[in-house]
């Protein structure tokens, strides 16, 4: 679950304007380090928020903003990606010789 801290309490400040740039970095670089472990994160939005946040109970002025799943890929063996030539993604897509 990924959090942010909007509100910061015993601060003059009512409202963080970077916590959600800031989750933003953290979640980028927990992917990028996954990538160097061998293991692939998922991000995603699509889960009951309130029902987390009802059964979780965050503390005040946490924010729960996305999931990211952590983990091993799945075995898929080789699988063959195609991929566009330099050339082709460089053409003019209106040209009649294509």
């Amino acid at each position: 679950m990924n959090l942010t801290r909007r509100f910061v309490d015993d601060t003059d400040l009512v409202y963080s304007e970077f916590a959600d740039y800031d989750l933003g970095q953290a979640v980028a670089h927990l992917t990028v380090q996954a990538q160097a472990m061998g293991l692939t994160c998922h991000q995603f939005r699509a889960f009951d928020r309130d029902g987390l946040i009802g059964e979780l109970r965050p503390n005040p002025g946490w924010v729960v903003m996305s999931m990211t799943a952590v983990g091993a890929p799945a075995d898929r063996g080789q699988q063959v990606r195609w991929r566009r030539s330099v050339a082709e993604l460089r053409g003019d897509p209106w040209s009649e010789d294509r």
